[in-house]
């Protein structure tokens, strides 16, 4: 029960953010926008470091060369974000054209599309270390699991809102971008719990796992996320919302993991 809870932790983030669409009367004002995208991208770097990579890289110990699995695991976590960011049909907000193979895909599908796709590398992430934590890995506990969760359910929130927002001011309903905002976010608990089912098959595969889940979110942070904060030339909100989340975070994971 401890587990499941764990793994839909951060799908809540994106429920609660999503909401924001039913009670707020306007678009989200820029600024704001800007700092909560920094503060996402700061978390989920954060997170990639002390949450996933630097356990990778001391789970290596029996290897010839202690950091193969952790550079090739990250290597391939970069490449399969890559090749779906380059098959998916998907927009981002504010974006003025569709990214992936060409498609007929409403805008608000695209839309949503593109928040689905930067959630699997966080769920991912989510079940490959509570995968860790029933695999009974030193490296890995359940405060630092929960620690994990929470941290991305934090960021989840700001995207939930960015990804509703937009459909509201483009004509959607309310309640149609509120079950959007909902529906890209549901893949985080299905990546967690497909990420534990090929850990327990393949239990020596957790280092590898981890960097993997680490090189697919700084994949996201890197292509799209910053990019959309740092956009228009003004990224000064961008930039202290990324040191906070990247601080928080990593207060977070040394006090708790």
């Amino acid at each position: 029960m401890n587990i499941f809870f764990g793994l839909m932790i951060p799908f809540l983030g994106t429920f609660a953010g999503a909401a924001c669409v039913l009670f707020m009367r306007n678009s989200m004002n820029k600024l704001l926008e800007k700092v909560l995208l920094g503060f996402a991208s700061g978390v989920m770097v954060a997170a990639s470091v002390w949450s996933l990579l630097i356990p990778a890289i001391e789970m290596s110990d029996g290897y010839a060369l202690a950091f193969v699995p952790a550079a090739t695991g990250f290597a391939a976590g970069i490449g399969f974000l890559y090749g779906l960011d380059k098959l998916i049909p998907h927009i981002h907000p504010g974006g003025k054209r569709p990214e992936g193979v060409k498609s007929r895909l409403t805008k608000t599908t695209m839309l949503a599309l593109a928040v689905t796709l930067h959630n699997i590398p966080e769920g991912m992430a989510v079940g490959v270390v509570f995968a860790g934590v029933l695999s009974g890995s030193q490296e890995m506990t359940l405060a630092g699991a929960y620690t994990l969760a929470i941290g991305i359910a934090i960021q989840n929130f700001p995207e939930g809102a960015i990804i509703s927002m937009p459909m509201k001011s483009n004509g959607t309903g309310k309640r149609k971008a509120f079950a959007y905002g909902v529906l890209s976010g549901i893949v985080e608990p299905i990546g967690a719990f497909v990420t534990i089912l090929i850990t327990g098959v393949i239990e020596k595969a957790l280092p590898f796992l981890l960097a993997f889940a680490a090189g697919a979110m700084l994949f996201v942070v890197v292509e799209e996320l910053i990019p959309e904060a740092s956009g228009d030339g003004d990224s000064d909100g961008a930039t202290l919302g990324f040191a906070a989340g990247f601080l928080i975070m990593m207060i977070l994971d040394v006090a708790l993991g």
